[in-house]
């Protein structure tokens, strides 16, 4: 996954708004495994809010932003790329939603 094949991928894994065919507006992929995102939800995450966790790293992320097409498969997306503290909700230690992100300013 890169930030130039969004619409490939969002078409390929069927992503849309929940329970309706309309394009959704914001898809975010984390560029890292399952096995190092489920552990936010352990050791490498800091619990702030119900069944929310924060990263304690900065993770690679593609977000895919909807910006034409009204309904699947007609949706078009446009990707950037970018490096953010994410937060996800975890269920019995397992990531099951990506919540939100921070970004990370790197300083040259």
């Amino acid at each position: 996954m890169n930030e130039y094949i969004c619409d490939k991928e969002m078409r390929s894994r069927k992503i849309t708004q929940t329970d309706s065919n309309d394009c959704k507006v914001t898809n975010t992929f984390i560029q890292a495994s399952a096995q190092l995102v489920k552990r936010i939800c352990g050791e490498a995450g800091t619990h702030y809010h119900g069944n929310l966790f924060k990263s304690n790293q900065p993770f690679p992320i593609i977000s895919c932003t909807h910006r034409g097409g009204a309904r699947y498969p007609k949706c078009e997306y446009r990707g950037h790329k970018s490096t953010r503290y994410i937060a996800i909700a975890c269920e019995d230690g397992w990531p099951v939603h990506y919540e939100d992100d921070d970004l990370v300013i790197v300083q040259q």
